[in-house]
């Protein structure tokens, strides 16, 4: 009987208690918007529009931010990945590598 009221009271505080976000927060992510949101880089989508095009018919993968202030942008072209550092200042293309 006392195990039943201990498990009833348990889903009854667990029921009204808020949920946990259960995603991990990604810190890149946060560093990256609230570097956005003050005006420290320029939002990756106005980077990824000026660097994308210029990349022809290469596959874009994604983007890593890299030191706060920087964009490494992944690509891929018939097998072979290409990295592209931008800078997340200017949006100015800093280094490649195949």
């Amino acid at each position: 009987m006392r195990l039943l009221l201990v498990l009833t009271a348990a889903i009854g505080i667990t029921a009204f208690a808020p949920a946990a976000d259960a995603r991990p927060r990604d810190k890149e992510q946060e560093a990256a918007w609230r570097a956005t949101k003050e005006g420290h880089i320029m939002p990756l989508r106005m980077i990824e529009s000026i660097i994308v095009p210029r990349m022809g018919r290469a596959d874009y993968l994604g983007p890593e931010l890299i030191g706060g202030d920087r964009y490494r942008l992944k690509f891929m072209r018939e097998g072979q990945v290409i990295w592209i550092d931008v800078d997340a200042r200017t949006g100015r293309v800093e280094g490649r590598s195949k």
